[in-house]
């Protein structure tokens, strides 16, 4: 193999960018040999890309600056040979005279530049320009290769705060050449206040935690993970994992220097579990019938009962109706409720993950009779319904690659366009009743790509890389498309769902966004995803066994904490994370506490919120709170981030104070019966909290309860005081 280590500069200390610099040396540079030519692939590209040149806020935009255009970083050679020495005149570049070329002039401030002071004269990038042109401008058909990948060493960094460490950076080539890039390779850190990166690849650590350093080097793009400890790496004792699960995550507290949160009481559990699995808080006879039993599998048993319950169909039909987009502005009624019911059925009988893929994307036939169909009225361009299934199903984010290759990750617009062109060849036909539901409702598959659906750039079908079969391209396409999306050897989708289980039930995803798998975005611990991923595929894509084996963790049983000193943003799950109710539940929530269920415009009375078939049915509670409006498959869609619009809802909303004080309502009949004070009390906090008072807390309602004008106004306070606490209305 040919090892080629630079192009005969000697980069001590600087790269010529303006500003950069290593402190307590000095910069040597020594020129280039008059007679070394010069790559424009291989040095020159470089050079423009760690200048920033090519960055999406100067040339490197979609329509470029000053008149130069430039690829996304440097992901298209072409493109930028072609705006350099071919366009307006070839003015930016003078072989005759190199040194009054534009290129040099304008990033050197010799002439004015809307970019400012890039480049400083006499620097190694200067050179590699100058050089370039005075030789005439060497054309880039004599670069045959491109860069396969990029290897970095160390690939993972751990530091003490205020320790450093260089990266080295090795590009290898397509045509076998392996190129020490390493000053010339750009970077960038996550999470700057945990670690900063300079521009020559050194890392120092700032604070402990963890974040990633990227990587970037002509369209290439990897990701270095950080670890900055907490403190000196110690045995977790007195932990006894159940799973492995436990095992993977107590390796990563060894090495960060961090000890979990006790392990959570029963109430404690009992209120997150079925807030997690089934969307409901526990009743007061299931809390002390849960707490009063002594079988030591009571909590594994439970987690298998929350699985059989209806309402565990209604929380995840939910879930995934926010994923698909199922609502009426896009289907009709009676094609809105074919998809929901669907997808219900689907959720009921653990229909598996990979199994739904295929038969969503592979759907055809009348929306009315088969609601996966409802899939190819959501979306209804091949480039949309491309996004859409990137997303959801991979969770690969390909947007950017519509209009150039991404700058962040390995696709290209090939990519993008080649996976558009599998819904290239859906028909859209009445189904013969008229219109009476909303015009045509038919899809089926053509033998070949219709003008309608027909994308922008016009190639074969291809899912990222891969060739279409003779035998998929006779009949439906899609199947080639769903094939290779669900099978065992596809490094996204097992991956993805496994990322978004975890979130569910954890409250933060081991990638986040978790509809965001790239290479620049590793999980926070990623052999625990890896794990998760794998025995996903090997229990045949089971949602129940995944749900299980997540919740029979004791991981997932730790205690919460309010305010943790460490690992607060919960990277490495020491504690249980407060979470806000999502807007269904948390309204669901008040129906159960107060007894009193609310009237949703056109759906029959105890019909809850997380039954709603789709966000069409109006509630100013809902939309309040962040439920999703299902315009997006991002799960950014739905919202649980507070505000006053949210305060003052629970505050001052006359709907919440009727409910309490509601004639029919179950602080009336309490107050009816023969229960005393302290009954009652421990009533309502079971109710709201899911579990007793404190002795203090008792003794401080009593007192308030006191000097109420009345036994009933005084209760009325306390369960609306329970109903806007933070403990009612977060998840702990």
């Amino acid at each position: 193999m040919n090892l080629r280590l630079s192009t005969g500069l000697i980069l001590s200390i600087l790269l010529g960018i303006a500003g950069a610099h290593r402190s307590g040396a000095e910069m040597v540079v020594r020129q280039l040999g008059e007679g070394e030519e010069i790559s424009f692939k291989r040095e020159v590209m470089p050079a423009i890309q760690k200048l920033g040149c090519s960055a999406g806020k100067c040339h490197g935009s979609f329509s470029g600056r000053g008149g130069l255009r430039l690829s996304l970083w440097g992901s298209d050679p072409a493109i930028d040979y072609e705006g350099l020495v071919q366009q307006n005149r070839s003015r930016r570049v003078n072989p005759a005279a190199a040194d009054r070329s534009l290129m040099l002039l304008k990033p050197t401030t010799r002439v004015p530049h809307e970019g400012g002071h890039r480049l400083i004269a006499n620097s190694p990038a200067y050179h590699i320009f100058r050089q370039w042109i005075a030789q005439g401008v060497n054309p880039m058909t004599a670069d045959k290769g491109r860069v396969e990948r990029l290897e970095i060493s160390p690939s993972e960094v751990r530091l003490q705060p205020k320790g450093s460490t260089r990266l080295k950076v090795t590009a290898h080539w397509s045509d076998g050449l392996v190129q020490n890039v390493t000053e010339w390779a750009v970077y960038d850190v996550r999470e700057s206040a945990v670690a900063e990166v300079a521009s020559d690849g050194t890392i120092r650590g700032t604070n402990p935690g963890r974040t990633s350093v990227t990587v970037q080097y002509l369209g290439r793009n990897e990701a270095v993970p950080v670890s900055v400890p907490y403190g000196k790496t110690k045995k977790i004792v007195g932990f006894e994992p159940l799973n492995f699960i436990d095992e993977l995550i107590v390796k990563e507290w060894e090495k960060m220097g961090v000890t979990p949160a006790p392990i959570a009481d029963d109430y404690e559990f009992l209120r997150r579990i079925n807030l997690n699995v089934i969307g409901t808080l526990p009743t007061p006879d299931e809390i002390q019938d849960f707490v009063a039993s002594e079988n030591p599998q009571k909590r594994s048993l439970l987690v298998d009962s929350l699985l059989t319950r209806p309402e565990y169909v209604d929380f995840w039909t939910l879930k995934w109706g926010d994923l698909l987009r199922v609502h009426r502005r896009f289907l009709g009624d009676k094609g809105m409720w074919s998809f929901h019911d669907w997808l219900a059925r689907a959720i009921r009988e653990n229909k598996p993950v990979d199994q739904m893929t295929r038969e969503l994307i592979t759907a055809r036939g009348d929306l009315y009779s088969s609601g996966a169909v409802g899939y190819y009225f959501v979306d209804g361009k091949p480039e949309e319904l491309a996004e859409t299934t990137a997303q959801v199903f991979l969770g690969v984010r390909m947007q950017c690659a519509r209009c150039h290759d991404h700058p962040l990750e390995i696709w290209k617009r090939a990519d993008y366009f080649g996976l558009a062109n599998y819904f290239a060849r859906i028909t859209k036909k009445d189904n013969g009743d008229g219109g009476r539901f909303g015009g045509a409702r038919l899809i089926g598959v053509s033998a070949k790509p219709t003008k309608a659906m027909r994308p922008v750039m016009r190639m074969e079908p291809r899912a990222f890389g891969t060739e279409l079969d003779e035998k998929a391209a006779a009949n439906d396409i899609r199947e080639h498309l769903a094939a290779w999306i669900t099978a065992k050897e596809n490094p996204f989708f097992a991956r993805n769902w496994a990322n978004r289980y975890w979130s569910y039930m954890m409250g933060r995803g081991l990638i986040e966004p978790v509809d965001d798998l790239r290479g620049s975005n590793p999980a926070s611990i990623p052999a625990l995803l890896n794990a998760l991923a794998n025995d996903f595929v090997n229990h045949g894509y089971d949602v129940k066994h995944l749900i299980r084996l997540i919740c029979n963790s004791r991981v997932y049983q730790l205690a919460s904490e309010v305010a943790p000193r460490r690992d607060a943003e919960g990277k490495f799950y020491t504690h249980s994370r407060y979470q806000r109710l999502s807007a269904q539940v948390l309204a669901d929530a008040i129906d159960q506490a107060t007894g009193v269920p609310e009237q949703y415009e056109g759906a029959p009375l105890g019909r809850r919120a997380v039954q709603l078939p789709d966000p069409k049915i109006r509630s100013e509670f809902l939309s309040a709170f962040g439920r999703s409006e299902r315009a997006s498959p991002c799960e950014c869609a739905s919202s649980n981030a507070p505000d006053l619009a949210q305060a003052l809802q629970l505050l001052n909303s006359d709907s919440v104070n009727q409910k309490i004080i509601h004639n029919s309502g179950r602080l009336t009949a309490l107050l009816a019966g023969r229960k005393s004070d302290e009954q009652i009390v421990e009533t309502l906090y079971l109710l709201t909290l899911s579990r007793p008072p404190s002795p203090v807390e008792m003794d401080r309602v009593k007192r308030e309860l006191a000097r109420a004008p009345s036994r009933e106004e005084g209760f009325q306070d306390l369960l609306w005081a329970l109903l806007n606490s933070s403990k009612f209305v977060y998840q702990h």
